[in-house]
């Protein structure tokens, strides 16, 4: 124990003071992407991703080739509002630290560059790869608001782009677009492909409106129809965006089942923008839900992969190597109701920290964990151990120095009480708090940012306490939350239930307590990591 404190205090002794900017230098063979220092903001984030400036929005593109985790993203340069979308482009070899790259993909003539995927076209079935070279696809949504402000309802199409130098140089196919709109669908977007090795083809599935559509092809330029699925099954609060189809197998047996993602906006659980998600089987043609979960998802109701605020639009990494075996997952950590608003001035947006999904077997059904990737692990620079106590009030933490400096990484066991109320508390000197944890008496996870700092700038940031509820039976309660300057994520019970709130303080949360109302309850374990600043 003294020891781990020794190595806390070092930790911010090397740098107590904030940095005041860094320096974007990126790319491959000593090439400077961008030598420009992007100023320090109160709220940028040091641990997740967000864009050197300017605005960003969904995860796009995200594949993996030649070593590296490309993360395409829906991109402004020109503003920190939304506007004409562009691909920003970043990349990274361990999920955690990112080096940006140029501008990927521009508007042309066809339209805005909406959400897509891209694939590792291995076998050459679209003809792009020249001299040996594997080319990546880019298959994304046209957004023509020429025809949009017109009053057209077919503005929306979809087009592809390849590439030969692994993502650094993209060519429009001249045939754009592959998918045209049949002339009436307003939201016919967002297309998210994938080979499928039984039935030898590539699928795609994209939002049509209030469903998705399913297609196959044998080129990735030419496309049929298959079948269509959702008009009656989950939330249809908004409309339907940014679908992801992939197998997955059943943890802890040889079972393999197929997820489907479907982002909505608005009709989340806690209000504006989330995702939902349906488990079932795909048969080169027809998804078709498990029945037990086609049952959880009847007459409106959905089960949902985050029930926070902030985590929208995610998808999944395709092609990461059969020997890593990962589905990693990863979202846009804001929410439509304010995202063209929030307090910051140089760039708006950061995506979620990545995360593995797991799909396992529980007596609701078939349910989706997500865990944080082990990569996280790599970024822990600090630890402290919590003795085992019973809290009542408030505990102290006394983490000043390791939280000023660093982001954490917090894992706490508690054995609770019945009606108790207790978690993590972040606090400054100002009196803005932030609190996550669980009531017993709801048996219902929280996450309560109305006393966080500055929320003036929506009327529908801070109005109520999020809540999730438990789906664990288990005696004690698990909570890791990744704490960063403006943000934190849960991850309760192992991953059973997620949970992604954004926060504004006014000055840094300096200070932390473990905090327990309405009872005395046991803390069985704890672990707190300081983790390294990826900004530096």
């Amino acid at each position: 124990m003294k020891n781990t404190w020794v190595l806390l205090i070092a930790l911010v002794i090397v740098g107590v003071l904030p940095a005041v900017g860094y320096t974007q230098v990126v790319g491959y063979e000593d090439e400077i992407i961008d030598e420009t220092e992007t100023p320090w903001e109160p709220h940028r984030p040091k641990l997740h991703f967000s864009p050197p400036s300017k605005w960003m929005n969904d995860p796009n593109g995200m594949v993996y080739h030649e070593g590296e985790y490309h993360l395409f993203y829906q991109y402004y340069p020109d503003s920190t509002v939304w506007g004409p979308m562009h691909w920003g482009h970043a990349v990274s070899k361990d999920l955690v630290h990112w080096m940006h790259l140029p501008i990927a993909l521009y508007p042309d003539s066809l339209g805005y560059v909406f959400s897509g995927s891209a694939v590792v076209d291995r076998n050459n079935t679209s003809g792009f790869g020249k001299n040996g070279r594997v080319p990546l696809v880019a298959i994304f949504t046209y957004h023509n608001m020429a025809g949009e402000k017109a009053g057209r309802s077919d503005f929306q199409s979809q087009g592809i782009a390849w590439s030969l130098d692994n993502g650094r140089n993209w060519t429009k196919y001249t045939g754009n677009p592959v998918i045209p709109n049949p002339g009436n669908v307003r939201d016919f977007r967002d297309p998210k492909v994938l080979w499928d090795d039984a039935s030898g083809q590539w699928i795609m599935v994209f939002a049509v409106g209030d469903h998705v559509n399913f297609r196959a092809s044998k080129d990735l330029k030419n496309w049929q129809h298959l079948s269509d699925f959702g008009k009656d099954r989950g939330a249809h609060g908004g409309v339907w965006e940014c679908p992801d189809l992939f197998p997955i197998q059943v943890e802890g047996t040889g079972e393999q089942k197929w997820v489907l993602l479907v982002s909505i906006n608005p009709g989340a659980p806690n209000g504006g923008s989330g995702t939902q998600y349906f488990v079932g089987n795909f048969d080169g043609k027809n998804f078709t839900p498990d029945p037990d979960f086609s049952r959880s998802t009847e007459k409106g109701r959905a089960v949902w992969l985050d029930y926070g605020r902030d985590n929208y639009a995610g998808v999944t990494w395709s092609d990461v190597p059969k020997k890593d075996g990962r589905r990693i997952f990863l979202g846009w950590m804001s929410n439509w109701d304010y995202a063209t608003v929030v307090p910051t001035a140089a760039w708006r947006s950061a995506m979620t920290f990545p995360r593995t999904l797991q799909l396992k077997k529980t007596e609701e059904g078939y349910r989706l964990f997500s865990l944080p990737v082990q990569e996280l692990e790599k970024l822990r620079n600090g630890e402290m151990t919590l003795p085992e106590r019973k809290i009542s009030g408030n505990y102290e933490l006394n983490l000043l120095p390791a939280f000023s400096e660093n982001p954490l990484d917090i894992n706490l066991e508690f054995e609770p009480v019945a009606g108790a109320r207790f978690g993590i508390e972040l606090y400054n000197k100002k009196g803005e708090r932030y609190r996550i944890g669980y009531d017993a008496a709801g048996n219902q996870f929280f996450s309560d940012r109305t006393q966080a700092g500055d929320h003036t700038f929506s009327p529908k940031f801070a109005v109520k306490m999020h809540t999730a509820p438990r789906l664990s039976t288990d005696k004690t309660v698990r909570l890791q939350v990744l704490v960063d300057v403006a943000s934190a994520e849960l991850f309760a019970d192992g991953g059973s239930v997620a949970l992604t709130d954004i926060f504004f303080p006014t000055e840094p949360f300096l200070q932390a307590r473990i905090f327990s109302e309405n009872g005395k309850v046991r803390l069985v374990a704890g672990k707190i990591y300081a983790l390294e600043n990826i900004q530096k």
